[in-house]
């Protein structure tokens, strides 16, 4: 499939987990990275179209919603505030504005963030009760293609494993060279818009340039941004890998309360990532330490300073899929991994209130039995929740590897 034309408006997903929130919520907050397309997205859609909208990255409107927070939300009887991780206090207001409603009015206020507003020390204020918070991910591989959805998730949990082959028949994502996916990743202007590598690299440069030196100092001041810089880089030399902060620590010569301040400035941030493991303990003893991810495997790969990507960014671009197809349901599953003390381990698995779906991920374009042995051992261990698992590869066919896992090309999923 072409590339979709880099002028035209690329429909995101998350549109339509907005436009029900609207329907039942007087504040919606859509939250994520910065330049992930949030603003954009507000801007285009229909049922926001005529609403006054006001960023709080102008000076003087953060200073009134600094000062004057009531004021600025009387300026219109609906509003978009954009970027209001910048003026905490403004919702406090939005709070009062919402209880003073009677009846409350559906989709009164809609927030965007570029920081994760229930983790900021500085925002008291959840609007619990009163709000519904969208994750906007960087583009999913479908959206990219402009095809306005995540992978083929759902349709796999909607059907026993003997339909698993079907159904990805009939649903399979457009063919890409998973190297070539990584590379283009998914903030929207690199991918979307720049299509000579030089110009994305000059992109991401700036990217994180912008990151330090404005949007951290937004969240909490960072004396020795060359320390976190240091950090950002360890970080994504270890994606796919058990996060260990001591070893981070003695590898950047930074002190531990520093590391651990620093990771959560990522995770507040929405870059870095810490998968959980699945935690359900039979028979086995299960490592419990999350494993670290980023928030776009492109961006990790130019943090780390590699020029070529390797299979745990592979692992990085499906769980970017998964996470945008995990927040866009209304009963969200939960997106882990598994380990046992002995090693047996499964990249990620996913957690429904009635099932499991483990896969396993491998960049190589050929794969064999013995590829899929931490699958089969999840399998007989939950083989009451999990009836078949995924291993998805670099190839292009799709066969039965063993009698319960199947082996998919990870193009036909994501």
């Amino acid at each position: 499939m072409a590339k979709a034309d880099p002028y035209t408006f690329l429909p995101r997903a998350a549109a339509a987990v907005i436009e029900r929130a609207l329907r039942v919520s007087p504040v919606v907050v859509v939250l994520g990275a910065r330049q992930t397309g949030k603003t954009t997205l507000v801007r285009a859609m229909p049922e926001l179209a005529r609403r006054p909208y006001l960023t709080l990255d102008d000076f003087d409107l953060r200073a009134q919603a600094q000062a004057e927070p009531e004021a600025l939300l009387e300026r219109a009887p609906a509003l978009v505030l954009d970027e209001v991780q910048r003026a905490g206090d403004l919702l406090l207001a939005v709070k009062r504005a919402v209880d003073r409603d009677r009846p409350r009015k559906p989709g009164r206020f809609v927030l965007t963030g570029s920081a994760n507003l229930l983790m900021m020390e500085r925002v008291s204020e959840t609007l619990a009760g009163r709000a519904v918070y969208v994750t906007l991910w960087p583009l999913s591989r479908r959206e990219r293609h402009g095809l306005g959805r995540a992978g083929a998730w759902g349709e796999l949990l909607a059907v026993p494993f003997p339909k698993w082959r079907e159904v990805l028949a009939e649903c399979a994502g457009p063919r890409e060279d998973w190297r070539a996916a990584v590379t283009t990743g998914g903030f929207p202007v690199p991918a979307h818009e720049l299509a000579d590598a030089d110009a994305r690299t000059l992109w991401y440069s700036g990217y994180v340039q912008t990151y330090l030196e404005r949007d951290l100092q937004v969240l909490r001041a960072v004396e020795n941004l060359p320390d976190f810089r240091r950090l950002m880089r360890a970080a994504c030399l270890r994606i796919g890998n058990l996060l260990n902060q001591t070893e981070l620590g003695r590898d950047t010569g930074i002190a531990q309360p520093q590391i651990h301040r620093f990771m959560n400035l990522l995770d507040v941030s929405f870059q870095a990532i810490r998968l959980p493991a699945y935690s359900v303990n039979r028979t086995r003893r299960l490592i419990k330490t999350p494993k670290l991810y980023w928030s776009d495997a492109a961006l990790a790969l130019h943090l780390a300073g590699e020029t070529e990507p390797r299979g745990a960014h592979l692992e990085n671009l499906v769980l970017s899929d998964l996470l945008a197809w995990r927040d866009l349901q209304v009963k969200r599953p939960e997106i882990l991994y598994w380990r046992t003390a002995t090693g047996q381990e499964v990249d990620f698995v996913i957690e429904t209130g009635k099932r499991l779906l483990p896969l396993e991920v491998k960049a190589a374009t050929r794969v064999q039995p013995a590829d899929a042995k931490g699958l089969e051992a999840f399998l007989d261990e939950y083989d009451d929740l999990a009836d078949g698992a995924l291993l998805l590869y670099g190839g292009d066919e799709a066969f039965p590897l063993t009698r319960r896992v199947l082996a998919v090309p990870w193009w036909q999923v994501c």
